[in-house]
């Protein structure tokens, strides 16, 4: 197996047609060096989440496979979708996993950015921990304006793209690459259809209004569902973890006489995460993640093999 281990999770401004999104998982599934772990489809957001590992190289040439994939099949003129977005390949994170540091990380999103450019035309700013300035760490404040409004934005000094011209790519707008760590796209869903209170909800656990440091949120409609839903990424889980997100949303909801009638996980989740919901709603005592069944199966298997466990 691989030596070196990178995550990316590009985000896809599309999510109705299933003609386009296994088109998009094909181009990625094809390239050497690299595995398709899920694809994440939501046609209220109208956006994608595919999941893929493999080595450095790999995963720069399945990202530039998706991007010729995607070009031809996505038009942002008539992209109308509850998530913010500004790209036809919004954003693409790259993650370490295993032998590999966050400073290669960010090497290699700089090759990538670079080479988005040359060869498709697309503007790319560098976030997180490949940003250039303090000012574009964050994703979202990259992304204010969104499609309809980076025409004018690009423009500013400022906002000046870290490869390529001032000027939108006329259909597939710009572009967000970055090294970070891992997060969780998490969801938490309201049985009402009063937007403003998920909005409301939403400022109260973001960090950047006062909230949990490690959570960014936005209140969305479910038009389909006729429900609201507080739509988060949780960037640091061992610091923030689901149940405490879940449990304050909870208690805010049930101000308003509304109740809580699902959650959602967009992606993966890693299994420490979980861990964390078993502990905390069982209130378990002495809990260890030695006490999974197949986590032992594997530690087993990986010592009879020769390999060393996790």
């Amino acid at each position: 197996m691989w030596e070196k281990i990178v995550e990316s999770v590009p985000n896809v401004s599309e999510g109705r047609d299933p003609e386009v999104i296994e088109a998009l998982a094909a181009a990625i599934r094809e390239t050497p060096g690299v595995r398709l772990l899920d694809v994440d489809s939501d046609p209220d957001h109208h956006r994608s989440v595919y999941t893929l590992v493999g080595e450095p190289a790999g995963v720069k040439e399945a990202i530039l496979n998706l991007f010729a994939a995607a070009l031809p099949r996505i038009d942002l003129r008539r992209h109308r979708g509850e998530h913010p977005r500004m790209g036809a390949v919004d954003v693409v994170p790259l993650v370490p996993v295993q032998g590999v540091t966050m400073e290669e990380c960010v090497a290699l999103s700089r090759e990538l950015g670079r080479e988005i450019w040359e060869r498709f035309r697309v503007p790319v700013y560098l976030y997180e921990e490949s940003a250039t300035s303090p000012a574009r760490r964050d994703l979202a404040r990259i992304r204010k304006g969104e499609f309809e409004g980076f025409p004018e934005k690009i423009k500013k000094p400022e906002w000046a793209p870290d490869f390529g011209e001032p000027e939108v790519h006329p259909t597939a707008g710009v572009v967000a690459v970055g090294a970070r760590e891992f997060l969780i796209a998490f969801n938490v869903n309201l049985g009402t259809s009063e937007l403003k209170i998920a909005q409301a909800i939403a400022k109260r656990v973001r960090g950047s209004s006062g909230g949990f440091r490690y959570v960014k949120a936005l209140g969305m409609e479910l038009s389909d569902r006729g429900i609201v839903q507080v739509s988060m990424n949780l960037t640091n889980f061992k610091k923030t973890s689901i149940p405490i997100v879940v449990e304050t949303i909870r208690r805010e909801a049930a101000r308003y006489g509304v109740p809580v009638v699902g959650c959602e996980i967009v992606g993966l989740v890693p299994q420490a995460a979980l861990d964390q919901v078993v502990e905390y709603y069982l209130q378990l005592e002495e809990f260890s993640p030695q006490m999974v069944l197949e986590r032992r199966i594997q530690e087993a298997m990986g010592t009879a093999s020769g390999q060393a466990g996790p």
